[in-house]
């Protein structure tokens, strides 16, 4: 197993697949440390890629990571991994390169795109979708048939509505609470959520 990029969000992806009795773990990153929780830091195998070993990436920034997807590319074999704790419907699906972390639940129906981050105690409930690059963060309440756009981030706390829909690239403050769709690259904060200022998605 490849992980790329030697973050404290790293540390969690190791601890996560430890618990899943994963240990043979190699550590990418482009400004290498020497170690990562007790594994070698090593430069990104840029000549021959990752091959046919499974690779996650460790990055929290959800523009990063989109980065270093398309530039790795399509035949990487990319991988998802769920902490033990997390409970996940046998109707949910998660995408390829998704991190899920402890005490997450995720609830029937709902779609998890690639390369997503589910943080810790985060709640997705029915028919949720979450496009690719997302990150929810800690404690994060999503209601049912939420929908939230590519690479927007949601802050700790925050509690969104039933039937929302979050445009992509968004920033949703910590402890804000979402009654109203919320339009692309928007910034948004408060509760109810404001949004404070809009950046351009292209």
């Amino acid at each position: 197993m490849i992980i790329y990029g030697a973050s404290g969000h790293g540390k969690v992806i190791i601890d996560i697949l430890e618990l899943n009795g994963i240990r043979d773990i190699i550590v990418w990153d482009d400004s290498p440390k020497t170690h990562l929780d007790g594994y070698e830091v090593v430069l990104p195998d840029t000549k021959n890629g990752a091959g046919d070993v499974p690779l996650i990436i460790s990055i929290g920034d959800n523009a990063n990571r989109k980065k270093v997807a398309e530039k790795l590319g399509d035949t990487t074999l990319f991988f998802s991994v769920v902490h033990p704790s997390a409970t996940i419907s046998k109707s949910a699906s998660i995408n390829a390169g998704t991190v899920v972390m402890s005490g997450v639940s995720v609830n029937p129906d709902t779609i998890i795109g690639k390369h997503c981050i589910i943080n810790t105690n985060a709640s997705v409930d029915h028919d949720c979708i979450i496009e690719d690059y997302v990150h929810i963060s800690p404690n994060v309440a999503l209601c049912g048939d939420v929908s939230v756009g590519e690479g927007t981030h949601i802050g700790a706390g925050s509690v969104v509505i039933p039937g929302r829909k979050i445009g992509k690239w968004c920033v949703i403050g910590a402890g804000s609470v979402i009654i109203e769709d919320v339009p692309d690259g928007a910034t948004v904060v408060g509760n109810p959520g404001k949004v404070i200022k809009t950046s351009k998605t292209d």
